[in-house]
């Protein structure tokens, strides 16, 4: 055999068991990959709030993700990205002065989320979710509540 053949030779076999590595992690990993989700938060107000933001396995009720935050006046945050999987988001905006629960927010994430959008105003919070196949939208309506830890609502 000659040396033009061995290299030959050896380099059907490396690309021979290279392709069959490649097919095997594609193979292991096949819908295994999953997504993040970005996170942004906008403050439209005239003073600080807290914001806190977690996140629920539908399934096992375990916490997924959870996030604090003190947000100034006209500030922007990004927090860590969510994963793009099925999940229970609920962003809650907390008065720094009287220390209790003004509005809480609930959006659920899948794996076709691209984005959230966290917007605050001293008067609203409003949560935006984006999908690939869907146009961003408001998660106000029955998926919102008013809280308060005194329970003065009416």
């Amino acid at each position: 055999m000659n040396r033009r053949t061995v290299l030959r030779t050896a380099g059907v076999v490396a690309t021979v068991g290279l392709s069959g590595c490649v097919e095997a992690l594609q193979e292991h990993y096949e819908g295994s990959f999953q997504g993040v989700v970005p996170v942004d938060i906008y403050s439209e107000a005239d003073r600080p709030y807290d914001l806190t933001l977690e996140a629920f396995d539908p399934e096992t009720d375990r916490q997924t993700y959870d996030e604090s935050y003190t947000i100034t006046a006209g500030q922007r945050a990004t927090p860590p990205h969510l994963d793009a999987t099925e999940q229970r988001l609920r962003v809650t905006k907390i008065d720094r002065e009287q220390r209790d629960r003004q509005v809480t927010k609930r959006a659920t994430i899948t794996q076709n989320t691209s984005s959230v959008v966290i917007r605050l105003t001293d008067d609203d919070l409003r949560l935006e979710v984006e999908g690939d196949d869907e146009e961003r939208r408001p998660n106000d309506g029955d998926a919102s509540t008013n809280e308060s830890a005194t329970d003065t609502s009416e």
